[in-house]
């Protein structure tokens, strides 16, 4: 890989180094506060829809020990260097990166594989006009071969009995996503990320169960930043990984 293409940053208050394509699609807070997210123990199976750069994955893993994770992407370029991060932090023999589609069928040894499914889908629909000229950011951020109730079926049907599924996700789609969740996953709790104490939420975490008939909950939420613009302590608490969410 070019390296004139790249930069090298840190996550997680240091912990981890990643290295991401300057122009196309980086990693933000949402993917250390999706890791934040995922109730696991040693031992569980992970699988990550769209892993990137392995952001999300390479935060959940070095908070728990023990734990498996194979992510998959659309795009091969994403793949790489996913790879090549988890090398740079010693985590190969825990966290792999392959190249799937969403759109396709699960592979057999996919299906009802895992405790957990972790996602951070494309955001706008697909027919959104104003998108990025970057190839990579693109793909990201709208949805092409997939739109949003293929991802979580193919999530639910990754997912063990009792699994869960969580994801972060636009607010504004929060109707869309509830009306598109399988209807064998219920315990559903929705967690919004308020930008500023006073303003409406942006985003959301949701967390589901698959084969758990418990009723719904919204929780507080996190208010990520003061009003001054810098992240409040329980927001850098969850940046730094010292604090979890769920």
């Amino acid at each position: 890989m070019n390296s004139c293409r790249f930069t090298e940053d840190t996550i997680l208050g240091g912990k981890i180094r990643i290295r991401q394509p300057k122009n196309g699609f980086r990693t933000t807070i949402d993917a250390v506060l999706l890791a934040a997210s995922v109730s696991v123990k040693t031992g569980d199976r992970v699988l990550e829809l769209g892993i990137g750069a392995g952001g999300a994955s390479l935060c959940l893993r070095h908070r728990v020990n023990g734990i498996n994770i194979i992510g998959i992407d659309i795009d091969p370029e994403a793949v790489s260097l996913a790879i090549e991060n988890i090398k740079i932090n010693g985590l190969d023999k825990w966290i792999s990166a392959l190249v799937g589609d969403v759109a396709k069928p699960l592979p057999k040894n996919f299906i009802t594989a895992f405790d957990h499914v972790m996602l951070n889908p494309p955001f706008l629909p697909e027919g959104t006009k104003h998108v990025s000229n970057n190839l990579g950011r693109a793909i990201a951020t709208r949805e092409s071969s997939a739109g949003l109730k293929r991802w979580l079926k193919y999530a639910h049907d990754s997912l063990s009995h009792k699994g869960r599924l969580t994801l972060i996700h636009r607010s504004d789609r929060l109707h869309e996503l509830i009306e598109c969740l399988p209807v064998n996953l219920g315990a559903i709790s929705i967690f919004p990320l308020w930008p500023r104490d006073g303003k409406e939420a942006k985003r959301v975490l949701v967390q589901a169960r698959k084969g758990v008939k418990s009723p719904s909950r919204i929780l507080p939420g996190l208010t990520i930043h003061n009003k001054d613009g810098s992240y409040t302590e329980e927001t850098k608490n969850v940046l730094e990984g010292s604090a979890i969410i769920f």
